[in-house]
């Protein structure tokens, strides 16, 4: 059953959504509550999926390979074995699940999914029931056009909706964002799910469970080119405190609120990603909270020990029961709730969060990981194959090994055929349309998005052909292609920001130091080609940047730049001092940066380390310390030769992990 915003809707006796299309704070009566007597005791589970982004199967695109550590193939199978475990059940995902793998690029970009057919994902999850589901920040990377359609018009977005297209079998909510044109929801704000359950005593009792959903403030900068205009944001909590308590007076019991955020007790503020503290902290009202968006894990009895009332064993955020279930399909969020209803309502007594993973891995390195449900599979043949031939297709040839192994230490060739693919574009593009620019430098800003950061893995494409799964693996994200214009201050301030990826090293210290701040995004390390710098670790956040040059000579920090990066970027994504959209001077008009580096790669025809090799542009300011400074990478990077291919001959083996699950490497920052 389809759920909608049209105002015409009648709201079924199954499900009730909150379809007040004038978007005032009118209640909706609540129906007649059957009587329940006092002390009477439910135990529901709320069955978590999160930042699933389009893992249907255990298949990596880009290896076109088998990977059982993911894929929903294989958390469905824990979905049938916690619904048997736990007969009281709801089963609620939490957003950024259309995006992020190359079959949900071919099915937006390639081969378009039809009106009449359902997305790959949206498949796999109607044929397991879901109940409810959230939207994240990455359901808006395909434009609103394609969100309205796949979402079968459950989204309310003007010319841009889609036509009774068709979405999944279960209702989409958000509470805070809204059109721009008159202000109504986007999407159902809430939903109210009618649920018969077993009481402890085997009895049947209906229960009303409210599902709320949020998305991240942040999606209005990261994108700007598809919201701007179009929708408005509310900040996460002023969303909860309108709605939760429409919610309790339309009858909810108990109300689930989905936060595609994570768990932070950082200052509050409007744009705030990661509100799941301040909705358990701030808003009367919620019962659970499914917590997403940072790809971490809670409760895990590791994760967020040092925040206040936070209990990372039992699963709770200052006393509000709270899941968050990692990503890509990896595992299953089990979040236990003990009800005891006390003559008038339902109440939280007791919980536990738990989390259910589709692999592990022994001392040895050697993974186990549940079977899969065979029936997902046989759904999504047809794009699973029809992706498989198109990420296939060659594009060219490399002499070299381009890999990311050591992108975070020095210049490699992985950063510089990003750079040189955007320089070249922007290049022909300044050329041809934008002369008054002909006299300014054209530098280049890229990020390595696959250095193990939260899970990725690392690129390595080895030499010889390079197909579209390659670039796809180095250049990971649908990003499309900008160029700002700022001046000399600004691409420095640029670099100190990229340079907080460094943790602040003491050279008088003995003890070993990680030179990487492991929470430090590695898609915000941009290095900048087409100057050279120095980046000196000893020194504090934001005065790390020394010796900075262009043709040999200091910057001028008076004159004027265009810089290559991408939407995120240019749009003020990561939080990079000023820009915020208005600097723009290119836009690519949707050529996506991943597409830009393809036809380099073709027009090359073969690269080679003489012509597309790394420059050494930027290192480390020379610095002796006393003990070693360490970083982790892959495993497979001592034994790949790439250190010496890109020319980073300040480093070593130190040791590989007992699980051979990383190699840990040290520098020596004096070279």
């Amino acid at each position: 059953m389809r759920i909608t915003l049209l105002a015409s809707l009648i709201c079924s006796s199954l499900v009730l959504v909150a379809c007040n299309d004038s978007d005032t704070d009118t209640p909706v009566s609540p129906p007649a509550t059957p009587t329940v007597a006092a002390g009477t005791k439910l135990d529901l589970a709320v069955l978590q999926t999160t930042d699933l982004h389009a893992n249907v199967l255990s298949y990596d695109y880009y290896k076109t390979t088998e990977d059982v550590t993911l894929g929903f193939e294989r958390t469905a199978t824990l979905i049938d074995t916690a619904r048997q475990e736990n007969p009281n059940n709801l089963l609620v995902d939490d957003g950024d699940t259309i995006q992020g793998t190359s079959l949900s690029d071919f099915q937006a970009q390639i081969e378009p999914v039809k009106c009449d057919t359902q997305l790959a994902i949206h498949k796999v999850m109607s044929a397991m029931k879901y109940d409810a589901g959230n939207i994240g920040n990455h359901e808006f990377n395909y434009g609103l056009k394609f969100l309205g359609q796949i979402t079968g018009n459950a989204m309310k977005a003007g010319p841009e909706a889609g036509q009774n297209c068709k979405g999944p079998d279960f209702p989409l909510v958000v509470s805070n964002v809204n059109n721009a044109s008159d202000g109504k929801p986007l999407f159902a704000p809430y939903v109210i799910l009618d649920r018969t359950f077993k009481t402890a005593d085997g009895k049947d009792v209906k229960l009303k469970v409210g599902v709320i959903g949020f998305t991240p403030p942040g999606i209005m900068n990261w994108d700007k080119r598809n919201l701007e205009g179009k929708v408005t944001v509310l900040p996460v909590v002023d969303a909860a405190k309108k709605y939760v308590p429409q919610m309790r007076a339309a009858g909810a019991d108990i109300v689930v609120a989905l936060s595609h955020g994570g768990i932070s007790s950082a200052a509050y503020s409007p744009e705030m990603e990661n509100a799941v503290y301040y909705l358990a902290k701030d808003v009367p009202g919620i019962d659970a909270i499914v917590s997403g968006h940072s790809h971490s894990y809670f409760p895990d009895g590791k994760n967020y020990a040092d925040i206040k009332n936070v209990d990372n064993v039992k699963g709770l955020v200052n006393g509000i029961p709270t899941v968050m279930s990692g990503f890509w399909g990896n595992t299953l969020g089990v979040l236990k709730l003990n009800l005891t209803f006390d003559g008038k309502a339902w109440k939280v007594t007791n919980s536990q969060g738990e989390l259910k993973y589709v692999s592990s891995k022994d001392s040895a390195g050697k993974v186990t990981a549940v079977p899969v449900k065979t029936e997902i599979a046989k759904l999504v043949d047809k794009e699973h194959q029809g992706t498989i031939k198109y990420v296939s297709a060659g594009v060219g040839k490399s002499e070299y090994r381009i890999s990311s192994f050591f992108s975070q230490v020095g210049p490699t060739a992985a950063m510089r055929l990003i750079n040189l693919a955007q320089t070249d574009y922007v290049a022909k593009f300044v050329k041809a349309n934008l002369p008054q620019y002909d006299k300014l430098p054209i530098l280049s800003a890229a990020a390595p998005f696959k250095v193990n950061f939260r899970g990725t893995g690392f690129t390595d494409i080895m030499a010889g052909d390079v197909a579209i799964k390659n670039i796809a693996d180095l250049y990971l994200y649908p990003n499309t292609l900008q160029a700002v214009k700022i001046n000399g201050t600004a691409v420095k301030l640029w670099l100190e920001k990229s340079a907080e990826q460094f943790n602040q090293i003491d050279p008088a210290k003995t003890a070993d130091q990680n030179l990487i701040n492991s929470a430090f995004p590695s898609y915000n390390f941009d290095q900048i080609d087409g100057i050279t710098y120095e980046i000196d670790v000893t020194k504090d956040k934001g005065s790390r940047i020394v010796n900075l040059n262009l043709d040999g000579k200091a910057l001028d920090l008076k004159a004027d730049f265009i810089v290559v990066t991408n939407n995120y970027r240019a749009s003020g994504g990561g939080g990079f001092a000023g820009l915020d959209g208005s600097q723009i001077v290119i836009d690519s008009g949707g050529d996506a940066n991943r597409d830009i580096i393809v036809n380099y790669v073709k027009e090359q025809k073969t690269l080679t380390l003489a012509k597309q090799g790394p420059v050494a542009n930027w290192r480390f300011a020379k610095v002796k310390t006393a003990g070693k400074v360490l970083f982790e990478t892959s495993a497979d990077a001592a034994a790949a030769s790439v250190a010496a291919q890109d020319k980073i001959n300040n480093v070593s083996l130190d040791s590989t992990k007992a699980d051979k699950s990383a190699a840990v490497f040290s520098i020596d920052l004096s070279k």
